[in-house]
């Protein structure tokens, strides 16, 4: 485990290994369709599922729903999480806390902080984890032959001149900042992912994530869609920093899962390839539909909105242009954002009566 674990410079007892089952895990998530099954059920060098796949920050909000997909569609996963971010109460069905890691036929690369709140709060860790984590997986990938999805993320980037964005547009990035140890950190690995694909032929997939939201997403997980609600739900005031006028484009969760299975079975290998929803909206926007439904869905009155000063380095503009991923994966997001937040609102409101 020590020689490809994604935070070599912390001590192994904080990591786990765990191999879970998919006995009683539901066959797919509500959006996936006869098609989109069909689609994501390609062969790998002809040899079709179920796979043995490994996955990194397997324990993370976002993640675990990942992995509850990936055992519902009978796939074995091997998880690897250190739990600075992601919470052991996200998963479920553990048969095996040291499991053999050998017969591994997939890698997601999914470890990483994607809270500014996490990733800011450690950035040497972060930048590591980018980096040095990256590099154990994909030393583990081209000494076995294994193809790996590396998830890479919008904030490449950075502050953008080029609206939408498409896979091409190089980025804005300040190196020297708040944000850098993340979004540098991104696409150092990402460079990296290029090496090992050119130098040692290694079987590669990038997926370039946006902004994606949906249940386990926390009171202290820090981002826009999860601090909204949150507040709306205590009867606190929304927090929008800057006039509420920049814009994003989030997916549903489960989007972004068919997304990243359809491309690691697909053929395409070229490059970064575009996992978002299209649909772009202000912020101020998204804060009044999360106090419209949140008001809607308990009766409380509704909340209001505070304003506070921009965040350094915060891009103004988010929308990806997701061409590429409708023509080579015949993937596209399909919930839209009212019923999302829906559904996030209501595990939240659950999460509080268990509380």
């Amino acid at each position: 485990m020590t020689s490809f674990v994604f935070s070599p410079e912390k001590d192994c007892s904080t990591l786990m290994a765990f191999g879970l089952d998919s006995s009683t895990v539901p066959p797919s998530f509500s959006n996936s369709t006869p098609q989109a099954q069909d689609r994501a059920a390609g062969s790998m060098d002809n040899k079709k599922g179920p796979f043995k796949v490994l996955v990194t920050g397997a324990a993370g909000s976002l993640r675990s729903n990942f992995v509850d997909f990936l055992l519902g569609n009978g796939h074995t996963v091997i998880g690897l999480d250190n739990f600075q971010s992601g919470l052991s109460k996200n998963l479920h069905n553990i048969q095996d806390h040291l499991p053999e890691l050998e017969g591994i036929d997939q890698i997601y690369n999914l470890a990483c902080p994607a809270s500014p709140v996490h990733y800011q709060k450690d950035p040497v860790s972060t930048l590591n984890t980018c980096f040095l984590g990256t590099r154990n997986l994909l030393e583990l990938a081209r000494s076995r032959n294994i193809r790996i999805l590396h998830t890479s993320t919008s904030e490449v980037y950075g502050d953008l001149s080029v609206h939408p964005q498409l896979e091409h547009y190089w980025g804005n990035v300040n190196p020297f900042g708040p944000r850098a140890c993340y979004d540098e950190g991104k696409r150092a690995a990402e460079a990296l992912c290029y090496a090992y694909r050119e130098q040692h032929d290694v079987d590669i997939r990038i997926a370039r994530v946006f902004n994606t939201y949906g249940p386990r997403m926390g009171a202290s997980d820090g981002r826009v869609v999860s601090n909204f609600i949150v507040s709306a739900l205590a009867g606190e005031d929304l927090k929008i920093t800057g006039d509420g006028k920049a814009t994003r484009s989030s997916q549903y969760v489960t989007d972004c899962t068919q997304g990243l299975y359809a491309l690691m079975q697909s053929d395409y290998s070229k490059g970064p390839v575009n996992i978002g929803n299209d649909r772009e909206f202000t912020i101020q926007q998204l804060a009044e539909l999360v106090i419209g439904l949140v008001s809607q869905m308990t009766d409380r009155f509704k909340a209001s909105i505070a304003y506070l000063p921009p965040l350094v380095d915060d891009p103004t503009v988010r929308r990806p242009d997701i061409t590429l991923a409708r023509e080579v994966l015949c993937w596209g997001p399909v919930i839209r954002l009212e019923e999302g937040l829906r559904r996030t609102i209501e595990w939240h409101i659950n999460e509080r009566r268990s509380d």
